[in-house]
């Protein structure tokens, strides 16, 4: 894997695009192993995710090429090393399921992850943390200090050279200048009720309505809350057998696969931006 890439482009699409970019990788001495492309005829965009093995030439030859070859197609192009796991900072807040399972599913070799650190504003995971032997930072937020968190936030982040953060049911809403910062390198996890049962206990409120389906929504952060982006969606079936703790466990379960595969997508550069869409080559 030591010199294999991924490399992720999107473009107006036009006739000869896959063409150039197989015969751009061959004249580089690129072999290509997986390849997958979508032209969305609603935008008129083409989307292209190539993971291909060069030894011919270096890293960063490779990339200046690339540019000079993207800049006719006015590509949006990047390159990505596979050995290179993608360092992320997690958030949490008291609730740790979501936490607990990319942890387990990092430290198993199931997530394409450098995990730096683990941010809370309440100390329940420190001990977890510790389990796991990643820096836990406590920072509480108060309406009266939330700048400031959010800056010892940010410090965290740029000190680690963090490309993701994960809102592993983090519950503190971010400042736009915080949503901005993090744009398209941010994944949060919630409950697929909203809009309908916002706030606390929201599986206490499904279940008064006697709710047939809950599920779990991952998508990109920003400062429209949870609005972003789509990654990943899934449901689960219940009835009114179901008590709120049966909805509750269901529901937590559902949130914990829902992030992950949405968390292993972007960590594999499987994730391309389409507006307020997502493309995602599985």
């Amino acid at each position: 894997m030591q010199n294999t890439y991924v490399l992720t482009l999107s473009c107006q699409d036009r006739p000869g695009i896959v063409h150039a970019v197989s015969g751009f990788l061959f004249e580089n001495g690129g072999n290509i192993e997986e390849a997958a492309q979508y032209n969305d005829p609603d935008t008129g965009l083409f989307f292209m995710r190539v993971q291909f093995a060069c030894d011919r030439l270096p890293q960063d030859e490779l990339r200046q090429r690339l540019e000079g070859f993207a800049a006719p197609f006015g590509m949006r192009l990047s390159l990505h090393p596979l050995a290179e796991p993608m360092r992320t900072v997690l958030f949490v807040s008291k609730e740790g399921h979501c936490l607990n399972d990319l942890l387990f599913r990092w430290k198993s070799g199931l997530l394409p992850l450098d995990i730096r650190a683990i941010v809370s504003n309440h100390r329940d995971f420190y001990q977890l943390a510790a389990s796991y032997n990643v820096p836990f930072h406590h920072i509480p937020v108060t309406a009266a200090t939330k700048d400031q968190a959010e800056a010892r936030q940010l410090e965290i982040i740029r000190g680690e050279s963090a490309e993701l953060v994960v809102l592993a049911r983090y519950m503190q809403i971010l400042s736009n200048e915080l949503c901005r910062e993090l744009s398209g390198r941010a994944i949060n996890i919630h409950h697929s009720f909203l809009p309908s049962f916002k706030g606390a206990k929201p599986y206490y409120q499904a279940h008064d309505r006697g709710v047939k389906l809950i599920g779990a929504t991952a998508h990109y952060v920003t400062a429209d809350l949870d609005e972003g982006p789509i990654i990943e969606q899934d449901v689960a079936r219940v009835d009114h057998t179901d008590t709120v703790e049966d909805l509750t466990a269901l529901g937590r379960d559902t949130e914990s696969q829902v992030l992950a595969r949405a968390v292993k997508w972007h960590g594999e550069h499987r994730v391309l931006l389409n507006g307020h869409k997502t493309v995602v080559f599985k």
